[in-house]
């Protein structure tokens, strides 16, 4: 199959998803599950699969390949976040080691998924090195920014260069706050979301002044998110193809921002499917293949 997504921009021709059949089960099964890994309150599984038809709908509406990871007894909620476990490079997936105890079953199962498919492994982050996908964002086809902070180490990044050897020219190391916490999930793509080559949607608060400077000076127009829309995910935005994304709806505001901008937006319902675990668009779909 083909396979290679060194852009967080160009359009998506595969993606891997995972049902809330497969990662919630039901209702009971949440009540159980959702206080463990930290959910803001409990998803009603009911109204997840009626927000999770249309996010679907329109992943497979512009999307010509999607997948679907099955269950897997060593993965829990969480696992229907499928961005964090893996990137896969032209030169294969390399795979995540999960900070989060709860999570650590998870790269194994995509691992034996995409293996099944076809998809070469490059490498795993082993050892004292830590690293999750949601903090690589790829500027460009041989330039990443990569989040440093309780998810993601300098040892986890020396892995990733050196596994990518000459399939990458530079890496920048974003500094992350300590935000809300060692417990809480703040990545370096909670900040920025690529939507074209010259477009992201930012929140400037957490970011260090050297990136945000660096953004602005490679001709990066920064889409700010308002403070009271940071916290519904409004920095979280899935580009589906250059200049058309997907974002989550109650983010009125940055929304209009993004429309004023030029870019094409889509969005879908998701109080319990994103909201209470903190998980949008881009959590939800890991890209296997972009143009």
């Amino acid at each position: 199959m083909n396979y290679g997504c060194q852009s967080m921009v160009g359009k998506l021709g595969a993606v891997l998803l995972k049902k809330p059949q497969e990662a919630f089960v039901n209702q009971d099964h949440l009540m159980k599950e959702y206080e463990k890994y930290n959910y803001i309150a409990c998803p009603d599984y009911g109204k997840v699969l009626e927000e999770y038809a249309v996010f679907e709908e329109i992943i497979r509406t512009h999307v010509p390949e999607v997948y679907y990871l099955p269950s897997d007894e060593k993965s829990g909620l969480d696992s229907i976040y499928t961005h964090d476990t893996v990137k896969i490079t032209k030169k294969g997936a390399i795979y995540f080691p999960m900070g989060k105890d709860l999570r650590k079953g998870e790269p194994g199962a995509t691992r034996a998924f995409l293996e099944h498919l076809g998809v070469p492994t490059l490498g795993a982050i082993a050892g004292e090195g830590r690293m999750e996908g949601g903090d690589v964002v790829w500027l460009d086809e041989r330039k990443a920014a990569i989040g440093m902070g309780y998810r993601t180490n300098a040892e986890g990044i020396r892995q990733f260069k050196e596994m990518m050897g000459d399939g990458l020219d530079e890496v920048i190391a974003v500094p992350m706050p300590h935000g809300d916490g060692e417990e809480a999930c703040l990545h370096l793509m909670s900040i920025i979301s690529m939507v074209d080559k010259d477009l992201a949607v930012v929140y400037s608060k957490y970011m260090p002044v050297f990136f945000r400077e660096f953004l602005i000076q490679s001709g990066i127009k920064l889409v700010e998110v308002p403070e009271e829309e940071y916290d519904y995910l409004g920095s979280n935005v899935l580009a589906l193809a250059p200049g058309k994304c997907l974002v989550l709806q109650g983010n009125p505001k940055t929304k209009e921002l993004l429309l004023a901008a030029g870019a094409e937006v889509y969005d879908y319902p998701g109080k319990n499917l994103s909201y209470y675990g903190t998980g949008g668009p881009t959590c939800l779909t890991c890209p296997i293949q972009r143009d």
